[in-house]
């Protein structure tokens, strides 16, 4: 299915999708090889990946594989019409097509049939992560359409999701919601037309319930409108659902949540323990998380407990002298000893979690008072040379930010941390303001707690730097447990007590599909959280679920690829036996079991106790393996440039697997400056073995190898050079110039017209009508016929051109 997936990439990028043309308006493709099928959006090459490919299902989300079954269910002619009319959204941000998967189409049915035919509420139970705010908008967008119903009001419950929120829903569909900014806003916008809002539960009370609206809100009571909670698990517990059930007379509540309340997670308030049933009626429809592990739209946890615990050899990385069990004083937990042992930990084990830091972390910890303690820590370790993480912190300082006349409904205490309300005092307040200092002079920008605005742009922006991998981990007490998504994000450290949703919702932070690469969410927990992680997963999923969600131990992944070993030496007994490999057949026969190996080692590298001393393949073979693998990659780029067609093509070789992103350019240069300092020359000829190994292993620097080497031997080897780094500039400069009118000439190509290609893609990623540009780029006219076979070599050429001169070249 894969392969199928990349065939229809390579059709796009060589035919029917270069330049305009009739397959630019197909919204949809299906892929199948009879048994297994799948569908999928039309998009630009780069945001088609094989992770956003679906099967269909029915409504208890088993899955329709057979074609026969999808043809008469998925295809038939009504059903498809409705899918391509009424379910595929243009993200207007990234301008992508998006189709709705199965769960979130039969959820969106329920909730419109639910309006349509009936006055009774309802909710959705959908696992955190599996896509809400996407369901939750094309259910709105088609209420809001039906004529009976005046209005629907999206209700969060903190200001920073009304923001984020509105805008994920003018993303979705630009202009589609009007945020609401205060409730003087959002008063006026029930008394006009507008038919689809965004609010604050806080705001919404004060509407209803404050006297200086009411002869705007009351004349509305009557009207038929439809209130949909977003995280109604944190929201729906208080007063203020009893308040808005009263006010109006002819409303429906419909509540979405990845983590209901039960009566075994209820927590008491005022008003008593309240189930999510109770309040909303009926599920309408779940998707769990063990549905969307197995469908991989979300992935699973891979939990380490960190502590002295009796279950763990002493010569294990995770035998920390950190005390966690039968231990809840305050005074041991936020001892600075304590701590700073943590501190140490996360600074050791960072690299390895996030494979070089290639995603980021989050730390959440019990208190404001332990953040401190934590902030300074990480702070003076980094003054000191001891690490070079990103750190940035948020957190809230004053309780009642919002406004006064709310009776602080949110009741955060049952929605993240299973923990007492935090306290707040005006030394959090100072603290903040110095942390933000920090951050401040890290990222050249003003924040200050001096405006709750300006807090809330702190808030976003943290929110969007952490997505763009420019902060390493981030230091959170409650925020950023619910309604942040990021998919770079793949480590959460836990230094708090956790239970039932509040745990699930934490952990989820970490779960979010994004590639290969990312092949589990880590969770590395500094508490005795074991049982209660066990009952979350329980409530949460069904009994038998634990070992779907959780990574397998350790020595199941060593016996693993102890069983992918003996299959890779079956049919290449060592590594120079790949060359011996006489056909395509078993070239591709190699590239899947190797690749099949890799993906072991993937999830074996985020362990603290990996070591390639328990495998029985020591690290450079596996380094010589895979850079044959890597051979056949550049084998099968290049076939475009010989006219024969290649079953290697279709071979999704996950060459995700292979980034290290601390091996770049600069790394090379620190390498290349031994060299020069070194006057012996076998230490010379083994550093230059060292960084041609290196080259051959890392795939965004493989194509520079040769070039590489070529500067080693001209000027490094036996000479010594002033700077290696004013050398070696000019050396590139030289070289790409040679290339640049090389690749020019041979393919009688206008260099001007070239060089604006080049600059395009770099500056866009993507060049419209890029075959068009490349055919006026020639000097001479050229059949059709020729063109079909010239264009995607010449387009290939230049793609190689940029990957080996230009990307990854800032040291």
């Amino acid at each position: 299915m894969a392969e199928a997936h990349r065939q229809i990439l390579r059709y796009k990028s060589h035919s029917f999708n270069s330049g305009a043309g009739l397959f630019q308006l197909v919204q949809l493709f299906v892929i199948s090889n009879g048994v297994n099928t799948k569908y999928f959006a039309n998009n630009r090459l780069r945001a088609l990946n094989y992770k956003q490919t679906f099967y269909w299902a029915n409504e208890d989300n088993s899955k329709i594989t057979q074609l026969s079954e999808f043809a008469d269910t998925f295809l038939e002619p009504c059903q498809l019409s409705k899918i391509i009319s009424q379910y595929i959204v243009l993200a207007e941000t990234d301008r992508i097509l998006m189709v709705l998967r199965p769960y979130q189409y039969y959820a969106t049915e329920k909730l419109i049939n639910q309006v349509k035919y009936s006055t009774k509420n309802g909710y959705i139970w959908h696992t955190t992560g599996s896509g809400k705010t996407l369901t939750s908008f094309k259910a709105s967008q088609i209420i809001k359409d039906i004529p009976e119903i005046t209005k629907v009001i999206f209700v969060v419950d903190r200001r920073d999701l009304d923001y984020q929120t509105t805008i994920e829903f003018n993303n979705l569909s630009e202009g589609s919601v009007d945020g609401t900014d205060n409730t003087k806003e959002l008063v006026k916008q029930f008394s006009n037309d507008t038919k689809l809002m965004v609010t604050t539960i806080q705001k919404l009370n004060n509407a209803i319930m404050s006297k200086r609206y009411e002869a705007v809100m009351k004349p509305l009571q009557n009207e038929r409108m439809v209130f949909i909670f977003d995280k109604c698990h944190r929201s729906q517990f208080g007063e203020t659902h009893q308040r808005i059930t009263k006010f109006f007379n002819k409303v429906q509540l419909f509540g979405f949540t990845g983590t209901p309340i039960f009566a075994d997670n209820a927590v008491k308030n005022q008003l008593g323990k309240r189930t999510t049933k109770e309040l909303f009626g009926e599920c309408l429809h779940k998707y769990v998380i063990t549905d969307a592990i197995r469908d991989e739209n979300v992935l699973k946890f891979s939990i380490e407990y960190v502590g002295r615990y009796k279950q763990k050899a002493e010569n294990s990385l995770n035998f920390v002298d950190i005390d966690v069990e039968d231990i809840n004083t305050k005074e041991v937990l936020e001892s600075e000893n304590r701590i700073e042992k943590i501190v140490n930990y996360i600074i050791k084990s960072h690299p390895i979690k996030t494979h070089q830091k290639n995603f980021t972390a989050m730390l959440c910890v019990s208190s404001i008072d332990a953040l401190k303690i934590y902030y300074q820590a990480f702070k003076e370790k980094k003054e000191e040379g001891l690490h070079n993480l990103t750190i940035a912190t948020i957190f809230s300082y004053e309780a009642n930010q919002e406004n006064e006349e709310v009776d602080g409904e949110t009741n955060l205490g049952l929605g993240l941390a299973a923990e007492p309300e935090p306290t707040y005092h005006a030394n959090n307040r100072e603290a903040l303001d110095a942390y933000l200092e920090d951050y401040n002079k890290e990222f050249k920008t003003k924040y200050s707690t001096k405006s709750s605005q300006d807090f809330y742009n702190y808030y976003n922006e943290v929110a969007k730097r952490v997505k763009d991998k420019q902060i390493d981990l981030l230091l959170v007490v409650n925020m950023f447990f619910t309604g942040f998504d990021s998919k770079p994000l793949n480590t959460l450290y836990v230094d708090k007590n956790l239970k039932y949703h509040g745990l699930i919702q934490a952990y989820s932070r970490t779960n979010r599909v994004l590639n290969k690469q990312k092949s589990h969410g880590n969770i590395v927990v500094f508490r005795n959280l074991k049982e209660a992680t066990d009952e979350a997963i329980a409530l949460f999923s069904n009994k038998e679920a634990k070992d779907t969600i959780l990574m397998e131990p350790y020595e199941d992944y060593i016996s693993a690829f102890q069983e992918a070993y003996a299959e890779l030496l079956e049919i290449t007994p060592s590594v120079d036996s790949v060359n011996d490999l006489t056909s395509e057949v078993e070239e591709e026969l190699f590239v899947k079991r190797f690749r099949a190996l890799m993906r072991v080692v993937n999830a074996l590298s985020t362990f603290s106790d990996f070591n390639f001393d328990d495998l029985e393949m020591d690290e450079q073979t596996f380094e010589d393996y895979k850079s044959k693998y890597l051979d056949l990659y550049e084998k099968t780029k290049q076939q475009s440039e010989v006219e024969k067609a290649s079953i290697l093509n279709d071979i999704d070789f996950e060459i995700e697997l292979m980034h290290k992103d601390e091996v770049n350019v600069a790394y090379i240069l620190n390498l290349l400056n031994q060299i020069n300092d070194d006057t012996d020359a076998t230490e010379q000829q083994k550093k230059r073995k060292e960084i041609s190994d290196l080259l051959s292993g890392d795939i965004d620097l493989r194509s520079k190898k040769e070039l590489i080497e070529k500067f080693i031997d001209e000027q490094l080897v036996g000479n010594k050079v002033a700077s290696v780094q004013d050398a070696f500039d000019a050396y590139w400069s030289n070289e790409q110039k040679k290339a640049f009118y090389h690749l020019c000439e041979k393919e009688n190509l206008n260099p001007n017209k070239v060089e604006k290609i080049i600059e395009e893609k770099l500056f866009a990623n993507e060049v419209p009508a890029l075959r068009e540009k490349v055919r006026k780029a020639m000097k001479e006219k050229q059949s059709i016929l020729i063109g079909k076979k010239s264009i995607p070599r010449i387009i290939d050429k230049i793609n190689n051109f940029i990957t080996t001169f230009i990307e990854g070249m800032a040291a």
